[in-house]
């Protein structure tokens, strides 16, 4: 989900959002580069040499090598590359005699996947963008290494602490696959939820409300003045789960949505989903969606909603740098946990997804591999996640690097909506194990009908967990679980 191309210029977990907006605008396009990966992915050509494990000391407990030459490759769009290439300088301090070969492209697969079949890959690649490799081929066929050791490892600021232990919830879960191996660090950490105007609520003399009774007040009251409830990228209705997901892990418990993931028999049947999927349907039936929305792009309805035309939007923390040139300096923009049901709820008021985006990757043939999970465990450092969260207004997977900066206000409320959650994080995976299934069938053909009003909630949900049904037999593709 979550950097991308020149499309995805969002702060905050762009990568996750490539996963699931950029390859919808590439469509069947997309079906060629899954093919390439494939085949490049299937070994064969010469390893370069590896290089000898250095010595283990308290300053490289990893054992890399001193004098071995690094090879970075990082994904060149909307966090640039400035917070890479401090990153890499640290490197260069500790490793004196280390060369690091850094570069940056947009066509990650172009560039890389013939290295991939020749097996001469880079040490450390930002795996994002557009031309995103397939990491569930590329963990497959054995072309990754598992981060485990870095993850073991003592933390860069505290040698007491590993680094696993300084990290965010749901990162090193997200970097499994199937099984204990961590093959993904998603480096940079996207909140989820529902978007707004701070200054507009307040206008209308009401709180972010905590209960569908209270949502449905709020938007008849703006509606009063003239402005919709909600908006959405109706084009990209797979935008709707940022707040309806972890609504309904809310309302049922995040168990309900282990079971949707886990492609698990009448998952989508659930009542907490029935629920869910009437409460979004009554905005639509009461005329609080804005007018056209089925009909626009994220750009478009990030614009009309940034424009005060709308109230609400289910969005990523992206939204606060791709809206900037739209969003008037006194906007005040805030994002909240999506509202309840009621009291009876299985989870507290402040439940909320987040999770990682900017997936970094080291190559199985990778010739210095220790080099690169070291440089990513200077990344994972306070200075080097300070340094990102200030030049791309963008949290780190690392728990903290915000003291000292002043804040943007999306991202000091994306904190806040973090504290306030605590451990009540959830985390779909939909999206980022079956993309097909998240985007065009579940998102496009069951929520996106509904929200249009040409689908019923039982139309909607009996027609998902067909799909559902469909991909859960499906022998072509690889089915995860959560562990």
């Amino acid at each position: 989900m979550g950097s991308t191309s020149a499309e995805s210029r969002g702060p905050a977990g762009v990568g996750r959002r490539t996963m699931i907006r950029t390859t919808a605008a590439l469509g069947l396009g997309a079906v060629p580069a899954v093919s390439l990966l494939t085949s490049c992915a299937s070994g064969g050509g010469d390893s370069e040499e590896k290089a000898k494990t250095g010595t283990k000391t308290a300053q490289n407990p990893l054992g890399v090598n001193d004098s071995a030459t690094l090879e970075f490759v990082l994904f060149d769009g909307g966090f640039g590359t400035a917070y890479a290439t401090d990153a890499v300088k640290t490197y260069e301090k500790a490793f004196p005699k280390a060369k690091v070969k850094f570069s940056a492209t947009q066509k990650i697969q172009t560039v890389l996947s013939p290295r991939f079949n020749q097996g001469t890959p880079p040490d450390l690649i930002d795996n994002s963008g557009a031309e995103q490799m397939d990491m569930g081929i590329l963990a497959g066929k054995k072309q990754l290494t598992d981060l485990t050791p870095l993850l073991d490892a003592p933390s860069y600021d505290d040698p007491a602490k590993k680094v696993r232990d300084t990290l965010r919830p749901g990162i090193v879960e997200m970097g499994q696959l199937d099984g204990d191996p961590v093959w993904i660090l998603y480096y940079a950490y996207t909140v989820y939820g529902v978007w707004y105007s701070q200054k507009a609520l307040d206008a209308l003399d009401a709180t972010y409300p905590e209960t569908w009774d209270q949502m449905l007040a709020v938007c008849e009251k703006a509606k009063k003045k003239g402005m919709a409830g909600w908006t959405y990228a109706g084009k990209y209705p797979y935008y709707l789960p940022f707040s309806l997901y972890p609504m309904i892990g809310k309302v049922g418990g995040r168990e309900v949505l282990d079971a949707i993931d886990n492609l698990e028999p009448n998952a989508w049947k659930h009542p907490a989903v029935k629920t869910c999927f009437e409460a979004y349907y009554e905005l639509y039936k009461k005329g609080y969606v804005l007018r056209g929305t089925p009909g626009l792009d994220h750009i478009q309805s990030q614009t009309a909603w940034a424009q005060g035309k709308a109230l609400f939007i289910p969005n990523g923390s992206w939204v606060e740098n791709e809206s900037a040139n739209v969003m008037p300096a006194d906007f005040d923009l805030a994002v909240s946990a999506p509202t309840g049901i009621d009291a009876s709820d299985k989870m507290p008021f402040g439940t909320l997804w987040a999770s990682g985006g900017e997936p970094f990757i080291v190559p199985a043939k990778a010739a210095n591999a220790l080099g690169g999970m070291e440089q990513l465990r200077i990344m994972l450092s306070e200075a080097s996640s300070r340094n990102f969260t200030a030049k791309v207004k963008s949290l780190s997977a690392f728990d903290g690097g915000t003291d000292g900066i002043t804040l943007t206000p999306g991202l000091k409320s994306g904190v806040a909506a973090l504290a306030k959650a605590g451990a009540n994080v959830l985390n779909p995976r939909l999206q980022d194990w079956y993309v097909k299934l998240q985007k065009e069938q579940i998102g496009v053909s069951g929520l996106g009908e509904m929200m249009a009003g040409r689908l019923t909630p039982v139309e909607a949900i009996n027609k998902i967990q067909g799909y559902a049904d469909a991909a859960a037999k499906d022998t072509s593709i690889k089915h995860y679980k959560h562990q």
